[in-house]
This record gives C-alpha cells, sequence and structure tokens, in this order.
C-alpha cells in the first residue's frame, strides 16, 4: 500500500475493524518511511460493473466519483463524512443487488438525488440543479415545488 504524503510502499497495520454496514475492513496503517498515518478500505472483489454514460461510452463503476459529486452539493452543509459514504455505500449495494452489469449514468444520478434528499434538501437541490441542468429559473422552480409537495407537515 502506498503511502499517499510521501509514497513509500512499505506500512503497518495498525487497527483493523469492519465498518458499520460490515461490508468493507478498515484499516489505520503506518507508513514506514515517514511515519505518518492513513487509512484504507478493504472489500470483497466482486463483478465489474460497467456504467453506461450519455454519449454511449462504458467506464467502470467508482465509487469515488459520486462521493465527489455529492460532497460538492453538500459544501458549507451540515452532513458528516460518514453520512455521504453510507449513501454511496447504499447507491453501490442497490447497484450491485441488481442483475444488470451495466447501469446507465442516469440511474445513479436518480439513487444520488434519492439519497440526499434524505439527508439535506439543499444538497439535494445542488445537486439536481447540475444533474438535471436545468435550463431556467422556471425548471429550477418546478424541481424546488416537487420537493415541497414530498415534505411531509
Amino acid at each position: 500500500m502506498k503511502c499517499p504524503y510521501c509514497g513509500g510502499e512499505e506500512s503497518k497495520v495498525i487497527d483493523s475493524r469492519p465498518t458499520e454496514d460490515g461490508e468493507r475492513i478498515r484499516r489505520r496503517r503506518e507508513c514506514l518511511a515517514c511515519h505518518k498515518r492513513f487509512t484504507t478500505y478493504e472489500a470483497v472483489e466482486t463483478l465489474p460493473l460497467m456504467v453506461i454514460k450519455k454519449n454511449n461510452s462504458r467506464e467502470l463503476f467508482d465509487r469515488q466519483k459520486v462521493l465527489n459529486g455529492m460532497l460538492r452539493s453538500c459544501a458549507q452543509r451540515p452532513v458528516s463524512y460518514e453520512q455521504l459514504e453510507q449513501a454511496v455505500s447504499n447507491i453501490e449495494q442497490t447497484l450491485l443487488n441488481g442483475y444488470d452489469r451495466e447501469v446507465s449514468s442516469v440511474q445513479i444520478g436518480e439513487l444520488a438525488m434519492q439519497e440526499l434528499k434524505k439527508i439535506d434538501e439543499v444538497a439535494y437541490v445542488r445537486f439536481a440543479s447540475v444533474y438535471r441542468r436545468f435550463a431556467d429559473v422556471e425548471s429550477f422552480f418546478a424541481e424546488l415545488e416537487e420537493l415541497m409537495k414530498d415534505r411531509k407537515p
């Protein structure tokens, strides 16, 4: 495992424990060269999940891309990194539980919006505005009206 700080290839495991969902192992490591600590996650290798993008090209599913998009929409919001990690795990598990090994980027975006809607409405609207590429203010307000209808009194 390469150290993210110095690039050293030797490290020792200091702590190891399962994540809350039990799907991965979280390992706390210390670089033997620079002595800085970092965290890695170990997961069972599964069949690759291919994403069909809007231009019909295909690429491997990358949970980090989903997480990064959700992080941007949650900037300056009271949402923890752990909440977003769990949301991305939920999305990934939903996709892996399906029978298809190829999923559209549209399906992934919709799942991300569902998860964000449960976590933070402002983050949801931010994500939706980028994801759905609102052409004008009216389409933005239409999305807000839908959100308000779905709200519990």
